[in-house]
Order: C-alpha cells, then sequence, then structure tokens
C-alpha cells in the first residue's frame, strides 16, 4: 500500500465521501449531510480531507469564532482502510496550521474518555487535559477537553 497522499481544503465534491465517513468512524454524534454543507461554505469553518488517488482517507473539521484567538478541533477520523498511515498526525497538524493562519494562537478539543488512541496522539502533540464534560456525548459518554498552544508558525 502506498503513503502517498495529501491533504487539502474539501470542497462541495467531497460531501458523499465525507457523510459515509463519519458513518463509518463514530457509533454516534455524526455530522449530517447538511452540517457538512455547511461547514464546507462557511468562513467560520474549515474541512480538511486526506486524500490519494483512491478518494477521501481521513477528515478534520475546526471551527473558529470571531474575535476569539481558539480554534476548536470538533472532529478528526480516518477510514479504517487508511489506519497506521501516519493520517491522525497528519491530519492533527493541518488542523493546528489552518488555526494559526487563521490568527489562533490555541486550539481546543473534547475526546472520549474510552478513547485510548485517540487520547494518546493528543498528548503525543502537546495537548494538556484541563477539565472534563459528563455526559457529553449522545450516548452519555464522557469527555476530556484538551488544549494546546500553537505558538508562532514554524518556517514562517
Amino acid at each position: 500500500m502506498t503513503t502517498a497522499y495529501h491533504i487539502r481544503r474539501a470542497t462541495i465534491a467531497d460531501l458523499d465521501a465525507l457523510v459515509a465517513l463519519e458513518l463509518h468512524a463514530f457509533t454516534t454524534d455524526h455530522l449530517s449531510r447538511r452540517q457538512y454543507r455547511h461547514h464546507l461554505l462557511s468562513p467560520t469553518a474549515a474541512v480538511l480531507a486526506a486524500v490519494d488517488g483512491s478518494g477521501l482517507l481521513g477528515k478534520a473539521v475546526v471551527f473558529f469564532r470571531a474575535h476569539s484567538d481558539i480554534a476548536r478541533l470538533y472532529s478528526i477520523a480516518v477510514g479504517h482502510r487508511a489506519r497506521g498511515r501516519g493520517l491522525g498526525e497528519a491530519l492533527l497538524a493541518a488542523a493546528e496550521r489552518m488555526a494559526r493562519d487563521c490568527g489562533c494562537s490555541r486550539m481546543r478539543l473534547e475526546v472520549r474518555q474510552d478513547n485510548a488512541g485517540a487520547i494518546r496522539l493528543y498528548e503525543r502533540q502537546g495537548y494538556r487535559r484541563f477539565g472534563a464534560r459528563t455526559g457529553y456525548y449522545e450516548d452519555g459518554g464522557d469527555a476530556w477537553r484538551y488544549e494546546k498552544e500553537l505558538g508562532p508558525m514554524a518556517g514562517g
């Protein structure tokens, strides 16, 4: 299997693949087709797509608020067939670059308390736990809250 892929802003043409990935990656709390369409067109959101010749491999959704230096990583997912290729880390780095480009100095996120793999990824990348949200997910699951200081852009 090739490891060549690239990450770009998703477009309306990616909508079907984004919705399919959403349904396969998560058991609850799905973004709907309508929500994806809104986020793809919104100036306060960025939907990133990791793609190769076979199509969509993974995605990240980041939100921005006017007059705030905090970006929010709302969702990140890698398709099963693309696992083990470093896409989660690459999507997270791309989301952080996007946040910096939009003038944000911090990124926040919530992660299921039982998602050990995602927690390891975030902590390895410098995210620090600062709180919790009880009953945060549709199924009643609890979330940890994390934040990272993004610092200046590397290499300008």
